[in-house]
């Protein structure tokens, strides 16, 4: 891979940073409402630590959004108010399911949004999202233990793109 095949995508302006943040502030805002729903809504004894454990996720993903929200604010820009759309469900595996992909996605961006903050010369940015991307994982690694399952590895962001040089 050349250097300009993994730096696509990384130079980006502040207004781009800005909407990025904004997508990325929309994604916690769909996780604030999505932990708080599913961790009232799960019932049954096999569910009790893990509806707890998501109550303590909705709180995390409230101070996440404020974090994002300050940096916009510090770029110039004007926070969003709308949450990507939340997926329910009345089988508790499936919203957990929900959650964990929701989770990977999140990390999969704040990468990218690291690369891309560090290449701005944005390094207060950068570290934001890095102390937010440690709790993200955190709650990888709890949801994928409420499924019994391997931690998934880590996804990249679907508007990703790698350019092709010769």
């Amino acid at each position: 891979m050349t250097k300009e095949q993994t730096t696509a995508g990384l130079n980006i302006t502040r207004e781009q940073m800005i909407q990025l943040l904004n997508e990325d502030l929309a994604g916690e805002y769909q996780a604030i409402i999505a932990y708080t729903v599913y961790s009232q809504v799960i019932k049954g004894a096999a569910y009790t630590d893990i509806a707890r454990e998501l109550e303590l996720h909705a709180g995390e993903e409230l101070q996440h959004a404020i974090k994002i929200a300050k940096q916009i604010d510090y770029l110039g820009g004007m926070p969003g108010v709308t949450p990507k759309p939340v997926i329910t469900s009345n089988d508790p595996v499936a919203m957990l399911r929900a959650d964990l992909e929701n989770e990977r996605t999140t990390v999969g961006r704040y990468r990218e949004r690291i690369r891309q903050a560090e290449a701005m010369g944005e390094f207060a940015l950068s570290e934001t999202l890095r102390a937010i991307i440690v709790q993200e994982q955190e709650h990888e690694i709890d949801l994928s233990a409420a499924l019994d399952i391997n931690v998934p590895l880590p996804k990249k962001p679907a508007d990703r793109k790698i350019v092709e040089t010769k």
